[in-house]
């Protein structure tokens, strides 16, 4: 019988890899300001990326672009080609005891924005 953590190793080597775009999502824009214009709006969406288990062991550079990949995709699910940022949070989990002092580190990525389809999103 093989140990147990064996199982555990492929899924704790993939976390460690950025979300990557869909085709869809890789022609999404993200912007701060309200796109205006002939834009539609088409509803809200959030994207995250890491947890508490595996997210201290994966890079912060790592876990923003997932959550921003992750945003994408679900923009383009609504059909949308423009996503305005309304919020963005880090995530932190940590450990404090009154003998050694503690630990807090990033432990995930938060993006919520609002979804628009533009005619003219790609000039």
């Amino acid at each position: 019988m093989r140990p147990l953590w064996l199982l555990f190793l492929p899924a704790a080597l993939a976390a460690c890899a950025p979300l990557e775009p869909s085709a869809a999502g890789r022609d999404v824009r993200i912007v701060m300001r309200d796109p205006g214009g002939s834009c539609r709006h088409l509803g809200d969406v959030t994207g995250s990326r890491g947890n508490f288990l595996t997210g201290g062991f994966i890079p912060d550079a790592t876990l923003e672009t997932g959550a921003r990949n992750d945003l994408k995709n679900r923009a383009a699910a609504l059909g949308g080609n423009v996503v305005v940022l309304l919020t963005q949070r880090g995530v932190q989990s940590g450990n404090f005891d009154g003998s050694e002092g503690g630990y807090l580190r990033q432990t995930g990525v938060t993006l919520t924005g609002s979804v628009y389809r533009c005619p003219d999103a790609g000039a």
